[in-house]
């Protein structure tokens, strides 16, 4: 991200960062609704290095052309899938409870590569052993160079299966209506409009994240992450058409207070129930203390 430097030039050295709120400090990048996987980039050129295999389709004869055609075609088809599990990987890694990937896509698509370079590769002085050799050693420096995929879940130990799929779809709901109200004041080109959903978007990831972790909050905080977010949602596509065509300076004010009473609204359920975990984990201590105590297993505390 482009830092901004102070000077005499510059048009305002206090603009706070996009990316940091004062309650909070700055935004982990997970939670950032552009923040990708730093290797997500990196299949593009996987498929622009199969090219000369379109390039030398022609002229050939039919059958060139079919191996040529499917060469180029499983090694795109490689790239985009595992351009997919490292979207997927990079979902599993930000939350602190996750289900593996329902499809090793990483893996996959690193054996659709070698695949594709064994078909490329078939000609008379080459032989069907050393095409499957070329094929076998890209799979291997595929899986080295993208990794594997999370193959078991993560943080799920102890927690109910059924109530964590409700979590996932309820989550899912929730992220839809976020991407809708990204998308909707997107057009609008105002950087400050989009940097203020964004924000708003952290704080409802927050409140996400601390459902994940414990399923059992979903029935207090169910309503925030469906008819809140749906309202939310169907009040940032209506502000945009208005925006669009009036550019009415009061509809702005009004609709950044919105923002501004959603978020306080979630920061201080996802507080609420933050707090209410530490007052359980407080009961718990104390009762098992309390047992301790009664068979004489209890330790004097330190003396500071």
């Amino acid at each position: 991200m482009a830092q901004r430097y102070g000077g005499k030039y510059s048009p305002d050295t206090n603009t706070p960062d996009p990316h940091s709120t004062p309650e909070t400090g700055p935004i982990p990048a997970h939670r950032r609704p552009v923040a990708r996987h730093p290797e997500e980039n990196r299949p593009f050129w996987i498929t622009l290095a199969a090219v000369p295999f379109l390039l030398g389709a022609f002229g050939e004869g039919p059958f060139a052309l079919i191996r040529a055609l499917a060469a180029f075609g499983l090694i795109a088809g490689a790239a985009w899938t595992i351009r997919e599990g490292l979207r997927a990987e990079f979902a599993y890694v930000a939350r602190a409870v996750a289900r593996r990937p329902a499809f090793p896509r990483k893996i996959l698509g690193s054996i659709a590569f070698g695949l594709g370079l064994a078909v490329g590769a078939q000609a008379p002085e080459v032989g069907l052993i050393g095409s499957i050799a070329i094929g076998a050693l890209g799979t291997v420096i595929s899986l080295v160079a993208f990794g594997l995929d999370p193959l078991k879940n993560k943080g799920m130990d102890g927690v109910d299966a059924f109530q964590q799929e409700r979590v996932e779809r309820v989550v899912k709901e929730g992220e839809a209506y976020l991407s809708s109200m990204r998308s909707a004041i997107a057009p609008s080109g105002e950087r400050a409009l989009i940097e203020r959903v964004a924000r708003f978007e952290a704080s409802a990831r927050d409140l996400f994240r601390v459902v994940q972790e414990d399923p059992g909050d979903l029935a207090t905080a169910r309503r925030y992450m469906t008819v809140y977010l749906e309202g939310a949602r169907d009040a940032t596509v209506k502000f945009a058409d208005l925006w669009r065509t009036t550019r009415d300076a009061q509809a702005r004010t009004d609709y950044e207070a919105l923002l501004s009473d959603l978020e306080a609204n979630f920061n201080a359920r996802t507080k609420k129930m933050l707090e209410d975990g530490r007052d359980g984990l407080d009961v718990e201590i104390e009762v098992l203390r309390d047992r301790l105590a009664r068979e004489g297993l209890a330790t004097a505390p330190k003396q500071g």
